[in-house]
């Protein structure tokens, strides 16, 4: 063997033990990072409630903070009595081949840089086609396994929470998966992670306290039955942001409403009405209204009839009418001040046309004045919402104001 083979051999051996010392140092470091990250500094938060003290369901960095093996009473109380069985993290080899897999781990949570992104990992890895949570105007808890959690498991609970009130969505993370999914208790998968979250405000008003603490014991009593974590928002902060979010919702929640009405005791002819709003690019509803829509399939504004009953569509060629509305839903229009000039545009022409008046709801003859005294209030509107972060016609805004 020449001089040549010999340090080509020795490259390769060192190269060999270079790659071994490498990967020995990387698993070091990712051992460290597992084990911090699922350290037990002490009492579980979520299950710490001795006899006589409150249970603070107030979110904190760590979401769901690991029991002491020594911690006898841990899950009493809360759980009336019965154990809790927790996922146990003492074997770091278990850990490193199972918990942190890519097959049973999500590959987001993996890439975070310290233990205390885990949250915000999941949450940020939310398929776009599934809304995440929201602290603005959601309240929600979560259940959590590194076992996984059946998904037919929550075929009775889900359906029990439609009941609460208020809007509920069951978001899950399942096994293996870096996105969020609804949650399907038929699928037969498994789910690391999965948030239930009720929405604290629409139309009707604001959630309360009775029915936040009903969720949240819902998915108490299921993690107690199947051995689960769960952590809860704090409920009476969630019915203040309820209260204060209503109250946001009221303020900014108005419809404009313009009408075409006939002189006199002259009717106006509907067929022309039709013609009109068709070649406005409106199409007619099954509920008998006219609806010019935009590119997501949402209302800018609808055109229907003053007088009782509809635009039927069984019947196109109803002769007369008194009067028609044109109507602006301000908070779920996007680009509101535009679209409302669209309308009065198609309003005017409407009147044009069939030889009416397009009047205010008190009737009063709609002048170019009392138009942008209008525009003046739309903009002042929109200039809340975009403060409050609900822009008029988001998706956000579409949910709150339902």
């Amino acid at each position: 063997m020449n001089e040549l083979q010999i340090a080509l051999a020795l490259i390769g051996v060192l190269a060999v033990i270079g790659v071994l010392v490498y990967n020995r140092l990387q698993e070091r470091k990712i051992r460290r990072q597992t084990e911090a990250g699922f350290a037990r500094p002490g009492r579980d938060v979520l299950l710490d409630n001795a006899e006589g003290r409150a249970v603070s369901d107030r979110p904190d960095t760590a979401f769901f903070a690991p029991l002491d093996e020594g911690d006898d009473d841990a899950g009493h109380g809360m759980f009336h009595g019965r154990d809790v069985l927790e996922p146990h993290f003492g074997d770091t080899e278990i850990l490193l081949d199972a918990a942190l897999s890519e097959e049973s781990y999500p590959q987001a949570v993996l890439a975070a840089e310290e233990p205390s992104d885990l949250q915000a990992a999941s949450v940020r890895s939310q398929s776009p086609t599934v809304a995440a949570y929201d602290e603005a105007i959601e309240f929600r808890s979560v259940l959590k396994s590194l076992d996984g959690m059946a998904a037919e498991a929550f075929d009775t609970v889900a359906a029990h929470s439609a009941a609460l009130g208020k809007p509920v969505r069951w978001l899950a993370l399942p096994l293996g998966s870096p996105a969020w999914e609804e949650l399907s208790p038929p699928s037969g998968k498994r789910y690391l992670e999965v948030q239930v979250v009720m929405q604290l405000a629409d139309r009707d008003g604001p959630a309360d306290k009775e029915g936040l603490s009903a969720l949240c014991e819902l998915t108490q009593e299921l993690a107690r039955l199947h051995g689960w974590q769960v952590r809860c928002d704090d409920t009476a902060d969630a019915a203040a942001r309820a209260l204060s979010l209503d109250k946001f919702c009221a303020d900014v929640d108005v419809q404009i409403g313009l009408n075409i009405i006939a002189r006199g005791t002259a009717m106006l002819p509907i067929a022309r009405m039709r013609r009109e709003a068709e070649a406005a690019g409106m199409r007619l509803s099954d509920g008998g209204v006219y609806q010019l829509l935009d590119s997501r399939g949402e209302v800018l504004f609808m055109l229907g009839n003053r007088e009782p009953g509809a635009f039927a569509k069984d019947n196109p060629h109803e002769p007369e009418t008194k009067g028609v509305t044109l109507l602006f839903d301000v908070p779920r229009v996007p680009d509101g001040v535009k679209n409302f000039d669209s309308m009065v545009t198609l309003g005017r022409k409407l009147a044009h046309e069939a030889g009416g008046l397009l009047v205010d709801d008190n009737l009063r003859p709609l002048t170019d004045t009392g138009i942008e005294k209008i525009r003046a209030q739309l903009a002042q509107i929109y200039a809340r919402m975009e403060a409050r972060g609900v822009a008029a016609g988001s998706r956000l805004a579409l949910r709150l104001f339902s």
